[in-house]
């Protein structure tokens, strides 16, 4: 059982808020918003995020478009570095360097990605406070159907690193 830190409790609060969810991801994640992505679920071990086969997520092939997928499954993992860097001190920058994906069925009907790093994660935000210098983490994301089958698997490489404080001079 991993410990929740106010901060991430303070940062869950408000991203599982229903309205606020959806403001954040019309602000900060507009194309989320407009494939529909829903978080389901988050907590310090894992996040839980669900993306629909419709007529905006759709391929010419009649499953999922992959970039939706991609899309879904990187916000699994990017979600929970986030409630783990949230109001941080120092404040943590982080970016995507690498994907690697693996796709085994049809995406069609709900798909579920679930990323169950928070532990890593937890260790890596620690790291990069403590060192200032940039660290990575592959975060993986397995997104499956309805009748639980694997459809993909996402490999996310993050960089995080401790940005550095700013010091003010008089003049």
């Amino acid at each position: 059982l991993i410990f929740m830190t106010p901060n991430f409790a303070a940062f869950r609060a408000l991203i599982m808020h229903p309205v606020k969810f959806w403001l954040y991801m019309l602000v900060k994640l507009p194309m989320g918003f407009l494939a529909g992505l829903k978080l389901t679920g988050l907590d310090p071990g894992k996040a839980v995020v669900q993306v629909k086969y419709k007529w905006l997520t759709q391929n010419p092939f009649g499953s999922m478009y992959f970039a939706v997928l991609s899309m879904a499954a990187e916000f699994s993992t990017g979600i929970l570095c986030l409630a783990n860097i949230y109001k941080s001190d120092p404040a943590i920058s982080m970016l995507v360097v690498k994907m690697e994906s693996h796709f085994y069925k049809k995406a069609v009907g709900v798909i579920t990605f679930t990323c169950n790093d928070g532990d890593a994660i937890i260790d890596i935000v620690k790291t990069a406070k403590q060192t200032g210098e940039g660290v990575t983490l592959v975060s993986k994301s397995t997104g499956v159907n309805q009748n639980g089958e694997v459809v993909a698997e996402f490999f996310i490489t993050w960089s995080l690193k401790a940005k550095a404080s700013k010091s003010f001079t008089a003049k």
